[in-house]
């Protein structure tokens, strides 16, 4: 039996969109892939985090012109850019430019990386080179194994310690097989068994019991195999008579009178295929899907839509799908069992198949589809007739008890019900939602809500977002609407809660959120109930003329006592005085920009964001990073009090963030001189400062190693000199 479940989105709308000049391949972990974007850079992304980990690209005028590869053995990358440059690097390298480089002789097509076998280079002649023996001698003669033909696919894949490199070329019309070893030096060429009425459009293949078996997609909407036994050469031959390869029908991808167009295909497991592809049926518009074909039984066995397009690209890796859905990469989690007659005709009974319907969006599915994607995922080809009918009882069936209902059934049937029962029933939601299933439960929940918000500008249920998003593990990718909605209604208390509750807000959310909490005035932002359990420990504010002062100084260390030795001069301006202890902004507004420090982010992604942040704003956020920092250095600790107070290492990756994105613009305007000059100062003077303490460091540890060494004396007195 075989599922599609849950997906999410892993990386939003690139520069380029999603189109098919991306590439995917694993990364240096089970939660870890590459991809790899034509032309431009390579990322590697945490998928559980749905986050990016890093970015390198190459520099302008050079192009990638093959996917990055990572090398299991040494948890190095490897790129080829311009043909013929091979560039290896670690996760701690930034510059591509200052990456090991070798020129090779010859162009490169494809590399493909192994486990437990090493990186094999594959060349556009058809020769193939280990990693290793290239590093040898990168300016190596490489043979031309094939002429005139040109490669259509390739992939590697391990038999028994052994690399085997399978590749398919087509010259004419006509396609071959090539199969190598490449360290036995073993290489066999067949020929594909010719179809006139079709052609092959993708490939993939798998190696079981010294057996390739070859899968090949054709354009008669079929998936044909093909058998190839591993031949083990005891030495090298010479001219051999070309063997051309049979085919057999292994699939036939249409059923109930519907055919699907088939445009990538990937092996799940040795009795499943995943097929990606546009759904034709008679009297309807075509449309795209990802569908998971049973090839023992030759049944349908799930099927999920696509409404937005894709590419035609799929990848398969560790259980999980990745696509292009619209302009994202997007991951659909699935699940494959032993393949039986039951689970092939959706008779297999399993109570813990998850509902899929709680990761569908309203806003990109008809009603129909909805329902009939909120089904179990039984057979759909089988079932397909009988969960029509379920259109006809849409409006009848909210008079059932919700217990008998899946959750997008009763989130579908409460669409156009009033707020009050709305939101009556999705408590009840949610209170009975299975431990399991409540995370998605709640995300669903609030993908309803904000839904109804987009549909109806005049409604907005804000204590009652506040509540879920304050007593429930939400993420971002359970419910992206959610902080776009709250940027439109200025809701800041639930901006400041997803900020500091969420792991995966992409950059460009974050970014918005901190200029809307800049440019929002003072005066406005006191009407707001925000949470100041961040900063209500630590600032200064004044009130009638008079400050108030909510700290205590540690150990006899303030600010004043610093003075001196910082030579700090601050120019004096509103709620910012020359002594440096007030607060550029206000209580609520710390608060605000405390959450958008405690944010999660990747300095890659958000630094052409801060560029655009406007001049004026930029200030007043590096003065509060520098208040902040003053703040942190009057502690012994460094730790400021308080409830998510912001640490030392937020306030200065911040700080340097703000510095790389504005530093021209800072420099040019005179009312950041004296702030820039003032923060320089007070740095340097923390250098000098723990330098000192460095040179009495060594001083220290032998006091503290001669006291552990000499017996314990009721009373003494000692006199130790320290030079």
């Amino acid at each position: 039996m075989a599922a599609l479940c849950e997906s999410f989105t892993l990386r939003g709308p690139g520069p380029g969109g999603g189109g098919p000049g991306l590439c995917l391949e694993p990364g240096p972990g089970r939660d870890l892939v590459l991809l790899t974007e034509r032309g431009r850079a390579a990322t590697l992304f945490k998928i559980s985090d749905q986050k990016p980990l890093g970015c390198w690209s190459v520099k302008h005028g050079q192009i990638l012109t093959c996917p990055v590869v990572c090398n299991f053995e040494t948890h190095e990358y490897i790129a080829v850019h311009d043909d013929k440059v091979l560039r290896i690097w670690k996760n701690e390298d930034i510059n591509l430019d200052k990456a090991f480089k070798a020129t090779l002789s010859a162009d490169v097509y494809r590399i493909h990386s192994l486990p437990h076998g090493g990186p094999v280079v594959l060349f556009r002649g058809g020769g193939v080179r280990t990693l290793d023996e290239l590093l040898e001698a990168p300016q190596q003669e490489i043979e031309n194994v094939i002429s005139g033909e040109v490669i259509r696919w390739s992939g590697a894949f391990m038999e028994g310690q052994q690399p085997v490199l399978i590749f398919t070329t087509e010259k004419d019309g006509e396609f071959f097989v090539y199969v190598q070893n490449p360290k036995l030096s073993s290489l066999h060429r067949y020929k594909l068994e010719q179809q006139e009425s079709a052609k092959p459009l993708c490939f993939t293949a798998r190696i079981t019991n010294q057996t390739v078996t070859l899968l090949c997609l054709y354009s008669n909407d079929s998936v044909y195999q093909v058998l190839i036994p591993l031949q083990q050469d005891t030495e090298e031959e010479g001219e051999e008579e070309e063997e051309i390869l049979s085919k057999s029908l292994l699939l036939n991808l249409s059923v109930s009178g519907a055919v699907l167009k088939g445009t990538s295909l990937v092996v799940v497991d040795k009795d499943h295929v995943a097929v990606l592809g546009s759904l034709a049926a008679p009297g309807k518009e075509p449309r795209e899907c990802l569908t998971i074909w049973n090839t023992k039984f030759q049944t349908l066995q799930s099927s999920k839509e696509l409404p937005l397009g894709t590419s035609g690209q799929l990848w398969c890796y560790e259980e999980k799908f990745f696509l292009i859905h619209g302009k994202v990469l997007t991951v659909i989690l699935y699940k494959c069992e032993t393949s039986s007659l039951a689970a092939a005709v959706g008779k297999l009974k399993d109570s813990q198949t998850p509902d899929v319907s709680l990761f569908l969006n309203w806003n990109t599915l008809e009603d129909e589809e909805l329902v009939v994607s909120f089904q179990s995922q039984e057979s759909v080809a089988l079932k397909a007739e009988s969960r029509m009918n379920l259109r006809s009882r849409r409006s009848t069936v909210a008079e059932e008890q919700p217990e008998t209902l899946s959750v997008g059934q009763l989130l579908l049937n409460l669409k156009g019900a009033s707020t009050y029962v709305l939101e009556t029933e999705l408590k009840k939601l949610m209170a009975k939602a299975p431990t399991p299933d409540l995370q998605a439960t709640i995300g669903c929940v609030v993908t309803a809500l904000t839904d109804r918000c987009k549909r109806n500008p005049k409604y907005y249920p804000q204590n009652f977002l506040q509540q879920i998003v304050e007593t429930h593990d939400l993420s971002y990718s359970l419910c992206p609407d959610l902080m776009a909605v709250a940027l439109e209604k200025n809701d800041m208390p639930l901006l400041q809660m997803c900020l500091e509750r969420f792991p995966d807000i992409p950059e460009e959310v974050t970014y918005t959120c901190l200029k809307a909490f800049l440019s929002m005035s003072e005066a406005h932002l006191q009407t707001i109930d925000v949470n100041v359990d961040s900063v209500i420990c630590y600032i200064d504010v004044e009130l009638d003329d008079k400050e108030v002062k909510s700290e205590i100084v540690e150990n006899g260390f303030s600010a004043e006592m610093d003075q001196d030795m910082c030579d700090t001069k601050i120019p004096r301006e509103s709620h910012f005085r020359s002594d440096g202890e007030s607060c550029p902004v206000g209580l609520q507004k710390a608060a605000l920009l405390n959450a958008v420090l405690h944010s999660a982010y990747t300095e890659t992604f958000l630094l052409p964001h801060l560029k655009n942040l406007p001049a004026q704003q930029a200030i007043l956020f590096l003065r509060y990073l520098y208040y902040l920092y003053v703040k942190c250095s009057e502690k012994v600790n460094t730790t400021l009090p308080g409830i998510r107070s912001p640490t030392i290492n937020q306030i200065m990756d911040w700080m340097c963030l703000l510095l790389d994105a504005q530093f021209t613009v800072m420099v040019m305007l005179p009312e950041a001189k004296g702030l820039l000059s003032n923060l320089h100062k007070f740095v340097r003077a923390q250098v000098r400062f723990y330098s000192e303490l460095n040179k009495i460091e060594g001083s220290l540890q032998e006091l503290q190693r001669l006291n552990h060494l000499r017996e314990s004396q009721t009373y003494s007195i000692e006199v130790l000199e320290i030079i």
